[in-house]
């Protein structure tokens, strides 16, 4: 399977304290959304694109834009 590219990267910080990740694919994107312990509506609704994207019904801009949205650190 490959990839599902998109620019310019999105950066999201991780567990570690001053640690962003730059997620620039929706592999990416699915795999940080997975360890966040909130899982509310929006969360569903960005999974949900991911996995769209990943059969390609949409397109990785659109995961990326959507991603961009949410809170650019994870929810606890």
């Amino acid at each position: 399977m490959s990839l599902h590219w998109f620019s310019p990267p999105v950066s999201v910080r991780t567990t570690r304290p001053g640690i962003a990740y730059q997620c620039n694919n929706v592999e990416g994107a699915a795999e940080q959304l997975l360890q966040w312990t909130k899982r509310g509506p929006k969360w569903h609704s960005a999974v949900q694109l991911c996995m769209d994207a990943m059969i390609d019904q949409v397109k990785p801009e659109v995961v990326r834009r959507a991603f961009s949205k949410r809170p650019r650190k994870r929810e606890t």
